[in-house]
């Protein structure tokens, strides 16, 4: 039988990678772009207005208390025509304000990023009910509620503005749990809930709408954890025996926030080294 087969070769031109790219309009130069982060000042919120900012765009980074931080993340952004800008997310006043400062600072709105949030330990077992309330309370205030009036602010904008794109950092812990800190978990879920319901509801409107979920990430925040005897343990979660760093956890949201990304609204990145495959 092998003898009448016969064999056709085709060949066509090879085009070269950045070639592909230009043609499809993928991008994550951010030239010109004004972008809004809350918690920008330190920890992962820190790392993505870094990136933003090395890719040419302006950033106004939102924080909470810290002025002297703030003055310190303000000076670390590479570029210019950045701003940092103090509040309480979990206030719908101190929202509204906020994005209103931001557009006017950077001359309009075209990329938010969720960041802000806040983990409070509560477990069930050992905790009085007075600070259960507590902290079921002030975890989706700042969590859920917080994030989802400053989509809601930014969308008007937006609108207005022809389109743009939300990043909502949610967690590993939306969809594994947190047992110490279930309200945390809980307020996640919720947000990527929020995302998926808003990127069909904004599509309309070309604003693209994702999520980024990070496992344990290596910032300030999680150092003591990470140095105590639990750390070991922590970093055996991923096959690669470490946790991620900022930078990890930026990188997904800058492609999420780039041109050619738009079919992917709705996504949820995992960012969790496979510590938690769902």
């Amino acid at each position: 039988m092998a003898g009448w087969l016969k064999w056709t070769v085709f060949s066509r031109p090879v085009r070269s990678i950045a070639n592909n790219s230009e043609q499809k309009g993928i991008a994550l130069n951010f030239d010109g772009k004004k972008v809004l982060v809350t918690g920008g000042t330190r920890g992962i919120g820190l790392a993505i207005a870094q990136a933003f900012a090395a890719q040419g765009a302006r950033v106004a980074a939102g924080y909470h208390s810290n002025d002297e931080a703030a003055a310190g993340a303000l000076s670390q952004l590479g570029g210019s025509g950045h701003s940092v800008h103090r509040a309480d997310v979990a206030d719908p006043e101190a929202v509204e304000r906020l994005v209103a400062e931001a557009a006017e600072s950077l001359g309009g709105l075209d990329i938010v990023v969720n960041n802000a949030g806040i983990g409070i330990y509560h477990p069930i077992a050992t905790t009085s009910y007075e600070d259960w309330q507590k902290a079921w309370q002030q975890t989706l205030a700042a969590n859920l509620t917080g994030p989802a009036n400053i989509c809601f602010c930014a969308a008007q904008k937006m609108i207005k503005g022809g389109g743009g794109r939300i990043v909502n950092i949610t967690s590993r812990g939306a969809y594994r749990g947190e047992p110490i800190k279930p309200a945390y978990g809980a307020s996640k879920a919720g947000l990527t809930s929020l995302s998926q319901s808003l990127a069909v509801a904004l599509a309309p409107h070309k604003i693209f709408v994702g999520a980024v979920a990070p496992g344990f990430v290596n910032t300030e925040l999680t150092a003591d954890r990470l140095a105590s005897a639990e750390g070991a343990e922590i970093k055996a979660q991923s096959p690669f025996n470490r946790v991620a760093e900022p930078q990890e956890v930026a990188h997904a949201v800058l492609f999420l926030a780039s041109t050619g990304a738009e079919f992917s609204t709705g996504t949820v990145i995992d960012v969790n080294g496979a510590s938690y495959l769902r």
